[in-house]
């Protein structure tokens, strides 16, 4: 039976619920849906609209569904077009005639709406836990890299030598805006839209200040329509997603070119990687693939969902049903990733000797020369032109560019110095430069970081469960 069945005559087609049946992925929503219809219960309790052995009576039932459902013991039926569906039929069998109150005052437009709220504040706060996590092991690489430095790379060409551990904090700086975008997408969505009904509101004495507090949320729907429509929450968290998918995939990158025989660079650990079915030599950085392919998974589905809603008016439409899939799906990938990541960056082994060789060509250090230049009184612009030709010289006629360097007279015996191996990086001395000692200080305010990070996510994360 459905929940219209008064106003529409007959059964509903079967080829109508085939197509509109959201129970195989809204399961996600089972917790919420509780924890939600309790506080709507307790609502109706305070507005005199139940009196209190029917709120206990409700009660009694929402928790037996909810062992039910952790016992894997609760029976779907055939009518069950959904969780909310399904949960409402059930508490009706357990609690007979008082069962058909539970959705008193309340439609399924805001009934979904809270229980997805929900479902998204949770799981953002997850995410970024698991992000603290990826940069709680991108912190300890850095800090045991002890002066291991390579090349830093613009256009994927050698560009100047960097510290390892400045460009493992490059990627645990980025994440740190993920986690600040985590933290804001949830901030804005914690309104609870229940009490807001089908559009309008209703005119039993309901209590969507005391419920948006019940449930943890830090304010209540100022405007009905708005409340039952809005998808700006799930559209922010599937941008957050994405954008972290694509930090993510950078790394995977770099881990896909730095363990090639040609780079050399790094070594994955047998247990985070794989083989290949015929050829018996390969080892494959599978995870590092698979995370920058997710990435476009993860950009299609915040792509998808814009595009549903960018034509719908006010208020609610049942497009808004494909707000669920790609949600659940980027948080349950994103989740996956940054856990397998943590594992390769964890396990994996750098090869210093390749690195450091890689970084120590003498044109690497082609702009030290060119600064070298510059504190000697010459303009910027000339000595890069000095340096550039004479890069330019040693490339065309084989001859190593020290000796140019040596016999010039605007340069000599002091700027060859310049190009011994090691040097050029110690000479990054600019707040939030590479070399040794801006790195030393960035480090220290990187952890200074992860631990607010910390404490926001944790306080916050608590507060999310406890609703």
């Amino acid at each position: 039976m459905t929940l219209w069945h008064g106003r529409l005559g007959g059964g509903t087609a079967d080829e109508v619920m085939a197509f509109s049946v959201s129970l195989h992925y809204d399961r996600h929503l089972a917790t919420d849906d509780l924890v939600g219809s309790r506080a709507h219960v307790r609502g109706l309790g305070r507005g005199g609209i139940l009196d209190e052995e029917e709120v206990a009576t409700l009660l009694a039932a929402l928790d037996q569904v909810e062992r039910e459902l952790a016992a894997d013991t609760f029976k779907f039926v055939p009518d069950d077009e959904d969780i909310h569906t399904a949960v409402e039929r059930r508490v009706t069998e357990i609690a007979g005639d008082v069962g058909a109150k539970l959705h008193t005052g309340r439609s399924r437009n805001d009934q979904v709406a809270t229980d997805l709220r929900l479902y998204t504040k949770r799981a953002v706060f997850g995410i970024a836990s698991d992000v603290i996590g990826l940069q709680d092991v991108l912190l300890a690489r850095a800090q045991e890299a002890d002066g291991v430095y390579l090349p830093g790379y613009t256009h994927l060409q050698r560009a100047q030598p960097v510290l390892l551990s400045h460009h493992l904090l490059a990627h645990g700086w980025a994440l740190s805006r993920d986690v600040d975008r985590l933290i804001a997408t949830a901030c804005r969505l914690d309104v609870s839209p229940l009490g807001a009904g089908a559009l309008a509101g209703s005119s039993l004495p309901l209590d969507p200040d005391g419920v948006a507090e019940d449930l943890g949320f830090s304010a209540r729907f100022e405007n009905s329509l708005d409340a039952v429509s809005d998808r700006d929450f799930v559209a922010e968290t599937l941008f957050d997603l994405a954008l972290l998918g694509i930090h993510l995939s950078r790394i995977g990158e770099e881990l896909v070119v730095w363990s090639t025989e040609e780079f050399g660079f790094a070594v994955l650990d047998d247990a985070f990687a794989t083989g290949s079915s015929m050829l018996p030599q390969k080892k494959n950085p599978d995870v590092a693939e698979l995370t920058r392919g997710k990435t476009g998974r993860l950009i299609g589905n915040l792509t998808g969902l814009l595009v549903t809603l960018k034509g719908l008016p006010l208020s609610y439409n049942r497009d808004l049903q494909e707000d669920k899939e790609p949600l659940f799906d980027s948080v349950d990938q994103v989740h996956l990733a940054l856990v397998a990541m943590a594992g390769v960056l964890r396990t994996l082994t750098f090869n210093a000797q390749r690195m450091q060789a890689a970084a120590d060509g003498p044109a690497v250090a082609a702009v030290d020369l060119a600064e070298w230049l510059v504190e000697q009184g010459m303009p910027f612009r000339q000595a890069h032109s000095v340096i550039g030709g004479l890069v330019r010289d040693s490339l065309e006629r084989h001859v190593p560019l020290g000796e140019l360097v040596e016999a010039h007279p605007a340069l000599g015996a002091d700027a060859v110095a310049l190009l011994e191996p090691g040097v050029a990086v110690t000479r990054r001395t600019t707040p939030g430069g590479a070399g040794p000692v801006a790195v030393a200080a960035q480090m220290e305010r990187f952890v200074l970081r992860l631990q607010a990070d910390k404490s926001r996510v944790t306080v916050s994360e608590s507060g999310a469960s406890s609703a």
